[in-house]
């Protein structure tokens, strides 16, 4: 395509949606309102699967060491737990530690002078945090394998409802956005349609004088594909103040859920809704625009 011929019909795609201004702001309403609903459930999805990752991050395995394990053998199993490709991080707290950070919180530190000795002694142990909570049940069972680790404390419970709940969502988002996506399609099909019948006798004088096929079709699939990226830029600017806005309101109104609530980041929600919005609404006006012209150019 030459340069004349791409801006020709660049412009003849833009006039004709000031031409068919109705049409145009139907579909426009039409792309705005499902990618909307669409923006709105993925960013509600997201913080879900967030905020059950956050969850999953502060789940923790306890192994607990041999009493007669040395530093050698205590630093060579630290090494091992790190290594370990589900695990993504590992601390080791002595039982001085334990001690030191168990006493205050239980029986306050007024009263730990009464402690002869450290009832930790001997219980060293490794704090493990996981990348997936559903591989914790295989981390469990290297741990109690290994000679140097003496008990192993897990929940198991709790890794399963977390896994439950994560495949559940997952099942839900995809089913609802599947649905999203086949409405939105129809709707802007029959709106596109309707737009493209009106020119019908448009399209029939061009290919009268001459205009080929891709001539003649470029236009609406300028149109489409505009119309698409301005109904997609619509609900993606509306979402991003009002999911800034929630933010705002839930930390001034209810501030103690601050601490259970950790929102996505707004850059972090549009990393991958701005481009698969826009993507959804080019894509959908070109396709709704190359098929329906497509067909009038059989008459």
């Amino acid at each position: 395509m030459r340069i004349s011929t791409f801006f020709y019909t660049l412009k003849q795609g833009i006039v004709n949606i000031f031409r068919n201004k109705w049409f145009s702001l139907a579909s426009i309403a039409t792309i705005s309102s499902c990618l909307f609903l669409f923006g709105l459930f993925y960013t509600v999805i997201a913080n879900f699967q967030y905020i059950i990752k956050t969850a999953e991050g502060e789940m923790s395995v306890t192994a607990f060491l041999q009493e007669d394990a040395t530093q050698e053998q205590i630093d060579q199993l630290g090494e091992m737990i790190r290594s370990r490709p589900e695990v993504s991080e590992a601390d080791f707290i002595s039982d001085e530690q334990a001690w030191a950070e168990w006493a205050p919180e239980n029986i306050g530190e007024d009263y730990m002078d009464i402690y002869a000795e450290n009832p930790f002694e001997g219980m060293n142990s490794y704090e493990i945090y996981m990348n997936d909570v559903e591989q914790q049940q295989s981390l469990v069972d290297w741990l109690q394998s290994l000679p140097d680790v003496s008990e192993v404390h897990y929940s198991e419970v709790t890794a399963t409802t977390l896994t439950g709940v994560n495949a559940i969502v997952a099942y839900v988002s995809v089913g609802i956005i599947v649905i999203l996506l086949l409405v939105s399609i129809f709707l802007i099909n029959n709106t596109v349609i309707i737009g493209i019948s009106v020119r019908r006798q448009e399209i029939e004088i061009m290919k009268g004088i001459g205009a080929t096929d891709f001539f003649v079709r470029s236009p609406f699939v300028i149109e489409g594909i505009v119309i698409g990226l301005i109904g997609s830029v619509i609900p993606l600017t509306a979402i991003y103040f009002i999911y800034i806005e929630v933010i705002n309101y839930v930390g001034i109104q209810f501030p103690a859920l601050t601490g259970l609530l950790q929102f996505l980041p707004v850059k972090d929600v549009y990393r991958l809704l701005l481009p698969l919005s826009l993507g959804i609404g080019a894509g959908i006006g070109f396709l709704g625009s190359f098929i329906t012209v497509r067909k009038h150019l059989r008459v």
